[in-house]
């Protein structure tokens, strides 16, 4: 998370920046270098120089990779601004890969996890948004396409139940969810308060909180399957701990003073102020 937070519009990330950072977050030299080890071993980055001279630069599938998650921040800021009303439809995924191919079984299933699925039987899920582009994408890389059945209905029951908040509460962790949404505004209402206080903050300060918010962020928007508020308990802490995130990348953008910024800077900020002008239409 540190390391892709930091990278900046070019797709580099300076090893000077990224040791600073880490040390004001308490890691050592050493994490830091295994950290920069593996992810080149892995084939996300390569590297350039040695110390903290050095430059990483991330490939063109590291750069794809963060691409799906900006697209949840923007909708899930949509949501939050009643741009994106539920039109009663869920959206099912069934697949039946064989145990010749468990690790595609397994990477599939966790993949419609991620993307906001709740399981109802073995093998089929589902999700409250349309998530088909992202299903499918990942069921060809993956090699199950074959395997993978896609349907949407109005008439989803569980036993029971039919109703579709009542559902919602049954198929996702929705407390433990608003629980991580609660840490996430605990932090950040005293970042808020520095970033909009008088006092000058150093570029290092400012990549630090900048690193802190994207990944509380994270943690909390990770296991969200970004359910449409009408399937939500009201108020959501959702919405208000996104608020307060997007007034940090106010802040932390308006003190951006032209150097060579983390691309996260612009990235959060176009988000949040493009779902503002929405908003305010």
């Amino acid at each position: 998370m540190l390391v892709h937070a930091l990278i900046r519009e070019d797709g580099t990330v300076g090893a000077d920046e990224l040791y600073t950072v880490a040390n004001t977050l308490g890691m050592s030299d050493q994490q830091v270098r295994l950290c920069v080890k593996r992810l080149v071993t892995e084939g996300r980055f390569t590297h350039e120089g040695r110390g903290r001279k050095a430059e990483l630069h991330a490939t063109t599938d590291t750069l794809h990779a963060l691409a799906p998650n900006a697209d949840f921040l923007r909708h899930a800021f949509q949501q939050d601004a009643g741009l994106a009303p539920w039109d009663g439809v869920w959206h099912l995924a069934a697949f039946a890969v064989p145990e010749a191919a468990r690790t595609a079984r397994d990477a599939l299933r966790e993949t419609l996890v991620h993307l906001g699925g709740a399981p109802l039987q073995g093998g089929l899920y589902v999700c409250a948004n349309a998530w088909e582009p992202y299903v499918e994408e990942a069921a060809h890389r993956l090699g199950a396409h074959s395997a993978l059945t896609l349907l949407t209905t109005t008439d989803l029951r569980r036993g029971d139940t039919r109703e579709p908040a009542e559902l919602a509460r049954l198929l996702w962790p929705l407390r433990e969810i608003a629980d991580r949404y609660d840490r996430l505004s605990r932090i950040t209402r005293p970042r808020l308060t520095r970033l909009t206080g008088p006092a000058a903050l150093s570029p290092a300060t400012l990549l630090t909180i900048a690193v802190e918010l994207a990944a509380e962020l994270t943690r909390a928007m990770e296991p969200d399957p970004l359910l449409p508020p009408q399937l939500l308990p009201h108020p959501w802490p959702g919405t208000r701990a996104r608020e307060l995130v997007a007034r940090c990348w106010a802040a932390l953008h308006e003190r951006d003073q032209g150097e060579t910024r983390p691309a996260l800077f612009r990235l959060y900020a176009d988000i949040t102020r493009e779902a503002a002008g929405r908003a305010a239409h």
